[in-house]
């Protein structure tokens, strides 16, 4: 089930601390742009955890850019949780509620490593392509830029 929570829960410590850890493996600290789980919490932020019998297993966000235009931020599923279409799930749910929330584009940015790899592969398969840095980012060889319409 995926529910719109608060992003800081106790119980969120893992995912968060996972998602860090991931973001920092292979990626210089100045090309890393995931937001801290205060962040989330910013209005014009939408947060969603996915949870089986309540244990969450993967999170994700909107972040509004525009009227007509979201991001989306911090997506991750549990390392232990992968190969079970909890990721295409996850993003789904971000495309229905983006398109319920009236945004017409939803746009991110990913890396660029071998790593992110699996994550571009599933954004592509989802219909998005790539485009240039949108707002707040700029050329980044790190960074692999993504978006589609809705």
């Amino acid at each position: 089930m995926i529910t719109l929570e608060h992003p800081v829960q106790e119980d969120l410590a893992l995912l968060h601390a996972r998602h860090t850890e991931a973001m920092h493996a292979d990626t210089p600290p100045e090309s890393i742009h995931m937001l801290p789980a205060s962040a989330l919490a910013a209005e014009g932020i939408w947060f969603y955890v996915l949870r089986e019998t309540g244990t969450p297993l993967a999170m994700g966000a909107l972040k509004r850019i525009d009227a007509g235009h979201a991001e989306i931020k911090s997506m991750h599923v549990l390392h232990e949780a992968r190969g079970r279409g909890l990721a295409r799930a996850m993003l789904d749910h971000l495309l229905t509620e983006a398109r319920r929330l009236g945004f017409a584009r939803l746009s991110l940015e990913t890396g660029a490593q071998e790593s992110f790899a699996p994550a571009r592969a599933l954004y592509l398969a989802a219909g998005f392509t790539e485009c240039p840095p949108f707002e707040g980012y700029g050329p980044d060889p790190m960074s692999v830029f993504l978006t589609r319409a809705l």
